[in-house]
């Protein structure tokens, strides 16, 4: 018997029949589901020091268990000392089994993790269903070995779903587990 991710049994179970009702779906295959999983990170000092994305790709692939590849400028920027062709970031696209095992550990363990944490902001949607969450520090992840760590950086993860609204993919995320901040409750920094 092969395994099978926990998520990917909790929404082929519960999450698309709940949905389904919810939304009042005809079919199952309207119900949005989760497509993909982005994350990426900007470095800003490679252009002036190239192992920091050798130390960025080795950093994501460790926390995403696939390996990540640089991302490359599109213009050269003489502001930024910038060229077309230049590494300026890392980033890694996560699908199906190994999706669903990162967003089990970021909701059962990294967000956790973060200090003074009350829930992430409902405010990153993009009004087509995805859903973009900014982090601030990398060592929230367990993976990552402190002591290893030269500079402390963040990365941006894009949850990429089939809902054609916002309101779907908040419900979908919802019932995945991530712990969004209550209407009521929230400030306004």
């Amino acid at each position: 018997m092969t395994y099978v991710p926990r998520l990917k049994v909790k929404y082929a179970e519960d999450i698309r029949t709940a949905l389904k009702e919810k939304f009042q779906y005809k079919s199952v295959m309207q119900v949005p589901k989760l497509e993909k999983i982005v994350i990426s990170q900007g470095v800003g000092g490679a252009t002036s020091d190239k192992k920091l994305i050798d130390a960025a790709i080795s950093e994501i692939s460790t926390i995403t268990g696939q390996q990540a590849v640089s991302t490359k400028s599109k213009k050269d920027i003489s502001n930024f000392k910038l060229r077309k062709g230049m590494p300026v970031g890392v980033r890694v696209t996560l699908r199906d089994n190994n999706m669903y095992e990162f967003l089990d550990r970021l909701i059962a363990v990294s967000l956790p993790r973060i200090r003074d944490f009350r829930g992430i902001n409902e405010k990153g949607f993009d009004g087509r269903g995805n859903y973009n969450l900014g982090i601030t520090e990398q060592i929230i992840f367990p993976e990552i070995n402190i002591d290893k760590i030269n500079k402390i950086q963040g990365m941006d993860i894009t949850f990429v779903t089939s809902a054609g609204t916002d309101v779907e993919a908040l419900e979908l995320l919802k019932q995945f587990g991530l712990p969004f901040k209550n209407q009521n409750t929230q400030d306004n920094g």
